[in-house]
């Protein structure tokens, strides 16, 4: 019996050891075209300015900007020494943005990688960042471990509101896009805590908590990620296991929910293809069928046909690549960017025929590993099973 020498094997258990193997094996597929780094992505956004880069969040504390079709880094922004969690941009694309381990938001200039202000004034790490404008001034707000929800005037770094209401920390935030319509007088933040809390804030009203004593409770646990779709519904990743999309008409009712075997990192809709595409801790991306929206219905109402032919919510496809948790998901075009902590970039095709080839793919894949299953490899050279053949053949 063959014993393993390697000291860390004898601190870890034997089923440690199996998951580490098949892990290490996994490791070396070339799915989703993978760009390898050097430490684990916590977060992606896409480059507002070329459609073909996109910018990493690293543990490390760096920023990274790559070249998706090559995989080179173009650009590297530095300065946290604590890990980066989130990233977004300036409203006019020049700033790049960045909340740290170390309780504050950095930025940079884009085009030299310059670091510029560092806003402070969160108590614990930082989760997420956004930008919008308001009557000519452009805001950076943020929300951190510590529950609190700060916004600050860009230009001068000066904090102008802090938002509570989360009994425990801000996981995510998104801007409300009606509120960003011309017709709107007021600029709307939604926010996700791990109370299981979803609140929304009126920062033009004072800072108002728009919900009182009553924020949408859609989840039974903490919530990681928003995403509004043209619709302006609601999508919803959860630790519990779903993702769900909220009806704005309906009251914030859910009307689709998406079941999941782990937690549920990020979601994303992709309104071409009618897909909806979710990243989970199993390691996983999955594309779901979605219902036609309400914007296309009214455009179309000949569409009314097709949203009874659809399989509304069922699982699609399952891209499988990654060999740790994927942390989150940026459409570019027609292809969903994920990343993970297992460092890598991949990037995966929802156009028809390329989605379809996919399906087809893990289908043969699957049929193979079902008949090897059923049909093993002897572990006998062809001398021992002629052996064998014979001594069964004795009377």
């Amino acid at each position: 019996m063959s014993r393993s020498t390697h000291r860390d094997d004898f601190f870890q258990t034997s089923a440690a050891l199996e998951e580490q193997k098949r892990k290490d094996a996994k490791s070396r597929n070339t799915n989703g075209n993978p760009i390898r780094s050097q430490s684990k992505i916590l977060a992606i956004a896409a480059d507002p300015v070329n459609p073909g880069s996109v910018f990493v969040a690293q543990s490390t504390g760096t920023v990274r900007k790559i070249i998706l079709e090559t995989g080179e880094t173009a650009a590297v922004f530095k300065g946290p020494t604590a890990p980066v969690t989130s990233i977004c941009f300036s409203p006019g694309g020049k700033l790049l943005f960045a909340g740290c381990w170390d309780k504050t938001v950095w930025s940079w200039d884009v085009a030299s990688g310059q670091p510029q202000h560092r806003y402070e004034g969160h108590t614990d790490f930082v989760r997420s960042v956004i930008t919008s404008s308001l009557r000519g001034q452009d805001l950076l707000v943020s929300g951190g471990a510590d529950a609190q929800i700060l916004v600050f005037d860009i230009a001068s770094g000066k904090r102008l509101y802090t938002l509570k209401g989360h009994a425990k920390g801000v996981q995510d935030l998104t801007i409300d896009p009606t509120s960003l319509e011309p017709e709107s007088k007021s600029l709307v933040i939604f926010s996700a805590g791990s109370d299981r809390e979803i609140r929304w804030f009126d920062i033009t009203s004072g800072s108002q908590d728009l919900t009182a004593m009553d924020p949408l409770l859609a989840h039974d646990t903490s919530v990681y990620k928003l995403f509004f779709d043209s619709d302006g519904d609601l999508w919803t990743a959860s630790a519990d296991k779903t993702a769900k999309c909220l009806v704005r008409e309906d009251g914030w009712k859910a009307n689709l929910t998406l079941s999941h075997p782990d937690f549920v990192r990020d979601v994303v809709v992709y309104e071409q293809g009618g897909w909806v595409i979710t990243a989970c801790r199993d390691e996983e991306i999955r594309v779901w069928n979605r219902s036609v929206s309400r914007r296309l219905l009214k455009r179309d109402m000949s569409s009314v046909t097709n949203l009874y032919n659809q399989q509304t919510g069922q699982l699609y496809h399952t891209f499988s690549g990654h060999f740790e948790e994927v942390t989150g998901l940026v459409l570019i075009g027609s292809t969903v960017v994920s990343v993970s902590i297992d460092a890598t970039i991949r990037q995966w095709s929802l156009r028809p025929d390329d989605l379809r080839a996919a399906v087809e793919a893990a289908k043969k894949t699957k049929a193979e590993e079902e008949e090897s299953e059923q049909n093993p490899e002897s572990m006998l050279t062809e001398e021992e099973e002629r052996e064998l053949a014979e001594l069964m053949n004795e009377d």
